[in-house]
């Protein structure tokens, strides 16, 4: 069975640890094995502080086969930047990348600009995000669901 990194920034989720099981037994309900957030491989000491966690995230995508990442606004209009740092580092590791958005429209198109409000131009790439992810993940237009549907079509076909 192959393993599964859901990347976002659905861990910060109000009800996070109920959120992230919801997810996990969607990737069992499309034949993958999710990678366990939080529970520490037979004799790890627990995880805790911000090195801990970073250690253990880099173990998970270390392990897993494919990133499923939730590329949606996050505290503004681009995604979460630790999930912009997985994905960097699962594509560096060879991993298969896939991101899921709910409006999947050219940046610029989504930000309604050509220039942000300090005057900074914005990607007009017909992306419908920055070109580094646009170009190294495979994007699907809606849920994790959406996402794990196209990645069990397209991964789990010679199973």
């Amino acid at each position: 069975m192959k393993k599964i990194y859901t990347a976002g920034f659905d861990v910060f989720h109000p009800d996070g640890r109920a959120h992230m099981e919801a997810l996990h037994a969607l990737c069992r309900k499309y034949g993958f094995e999710p990678e366990p957030l939080g529970v520490p491989k037979p004799g790890m000491p627990k995880v805790s502080g911000p090195d801990g966690f970073f250690e253990k995230d880099i173990e998970m995508l270390d392990d897993c086969d494919i990133v499923a990442a939730n590329l949606n606004s996050f505290r503004g209009f681009e995604m979460d930047c630790g999930t912009a740092f997985e994905l960097g580092y699962a594509y560096a590791r060879g991993k298969k990348l896939y991101g899921y958005m709910s409006d999947t429209r050219p940046v610029a198109e989504r930000y309604g600009c050509l220039t942000d409000e300090n005057g900074f131009r914005v990607e007009n790439y017909g992306l419908p995000i920055n070109l580094m992810i646009g170009c190294s993940v495979q994007i699907v237009e809606g849920t994790l669901e959406d996402c794990l549907r196209v990645i069990a079509a397209r991964e789990l076909k010679d199973e």
